[in-house]
């Protein structure tokens, strides 16, 4: 068990940190719905705003903060990074769940520390990065694949059981969900205080130059090579769709179908067990069969449709099959897209590709939120998936037109690992 502790500490981190976005995900249209009290008309008219922007505050300081803690663990190492976020996320959640009793103090005060409370988390969250470093720390090369196939084990399961543990245990009480997971970051942190052995020795740190914090840097790596650049348009738009989905659902089905946050979890729950099916068990036997090419357009095509009926749809039970589709859309997409953009460029530079596009996808996570909350609000409540459904058309048209070329013959299995990661760090 001693040898394999660390790698238990960093499965369990990142576990937790998705578990606890899931469990508050479906209930921050609750805590939200404090600001209709509130004297400020503004405030009172664009809930469906407010919660967009609390997932973007998430996903920025996510955006903005992982090569500075990427760094700090270069310099000071990875242990202390690490517990010292599990400590932050755990007082991220306390922060949360104390909002929600302090309505005394007036709506404006409540809005500020929930804000407060998901900015923390977002800062503490990009620790991923740093997670990722300490599994390549402490695996050998020819076992660093599975090593960091766990991250994506850990993202499917967090976000598959997080909603389902919110929505029983909102039963209990509004703040119980964010207890618990205050909860278990404090009690991980405890766990590799004492079990987790440093990854990186003194004289292999290093300390990173301070124009190399700079995450905008790595958007204008990538913008001007024109072998990605259809690839980071089609995905801009692909997860501009998603992640304001994502975020806006749980307003969207309480305001027009009365879903409780119980109900919601489980749409929540259900989405992430279709990712966890399709990416963990079933991608690698349909690329083989079908390639990525072709399963990216399907998956969009996939995405397009289901995002159209859930505006669309008049009951709300058939709004699972809707979100059935986007899921197992996305669950398709993601993975297929990702192994095209490193086809696309040499082995040298998959690396440095990847981190860029992925870079995209996390503004788009940013700018999602935001998107769906405006149009909502001020155009109506089917307006984003709509919307989003044109979106997804677009992505579909600019990706095809890069890949029609590969329609033609028999696909042939590629030799590129598929990542495994669904998408799911939108908050």
């Amino acid at each position: 068990m001693k040898s394999r502790s660390p790698l238990v500490f960093i499965f369990l981190t990142i576990f937790i940190d998705l578990l606890g976005i899931g469990i508050v995900l479906p209930l921050l249209p609750e805590y939200v719905k404090i600001v209709e009290q509130s004297t400020w008309p503004w405030l009172a008219e664009n809930r469906a705003f407010i919660v967009g922007a609390l997932t973007a505050s998430y996903a920025l300081m996510q955006f903005l903060f992982a090569p500075v803690l990427g760094a700090l663990g270069d310099r000071f190492g990875r242990r202390p990074v690490l517990l010292l976020s599990l400590v932050g996320a755990g007082l991220s959640y306390l922060v949360f769940a104390l909002a929600g009793q302090l309505t005394f103090l007036g709506v404006e005060t409540v809005i500020g520390l929930l804000f407060l409370a998901r900015i923390a988390a977002g800062i503490t969250g990009a620790s991923i990065s740093t997670a990722q470093a300490y599994i390549a720390d402490v695996t050998p090369p020819n076992e660093r694949a599975r090593g960091l196939g766990m991250i994506g084990a850990a993202f499917g399961l967090g976000f598959m059981l997080g909603p389902a543990l919110g929505g029983l245990l909102a039963n209990v009480s509004l703040h119980a969900p964010a207890l618990f997971a205050a909860a278990l970051s404090f009690a991980n942190a405890t766990f590799g205080f004492f079990r987790l052995p440093e990854s990186l020795p003194p004289e292999k740190r290093v300390q990173s130059r301070v124009r190399n914090l700079n995450p905008v840097k790595r958007l204008l790596a990538v913008a001007g090579d024109r072998r990605v650049q259809p690839f980071i348009l089609g995905s801009v738009l692909f997860n501009l769709a998603f992640a304001g989905l994502q975020s806006n659902f749980p307003v969207y089905s309480d305001e027009r179908f009365g879903f409780s946050p119980q109900q919601n979890a489980f749409v929540f729950a259900f989405i992430g067990l279709i990712a966890v099916i399709v990416q963990g068990f079933l991608i690698r036997k349909l690329v083989a069969r079908f390639g990525e090419a072709r399963l990216t357009i399907a998956g969009l095509t996939l995405m397009a449709i289901g995002f159209a009926a859930t505006g669309l749809v008049t009951v709300g039970w058939m709004l699972f099959p809707a979100i059935g589709l986007v899921a197992l859309g996305s669950g398709m997409v993601t993975p297929s897209l990702t192994s095209l953009v490193s086809q696309s460029v040499s082995a040298q530079e998959q690396g440095a590709t990847l981190g860029g596009v992925q870079s995209y996808n996390s503004l788009m996570m940013v700018a999602g939120p935001l998107l769906a909350g405006m149009l909502f609000d001020l155009v109506g409540q089917t307006a984003p998936y709509l919307i989003g459904a044109g979106l997804l058309a677009a992505s579909l048209v600019v990706l095809y037109s890069t890949l029609r070329d590969r329609f033609t013959g028999t696909p042939q299995p590629t030799t590129t690992t598929v990542s495994t990661e669904t998408m799911v760090q939108v908050e």
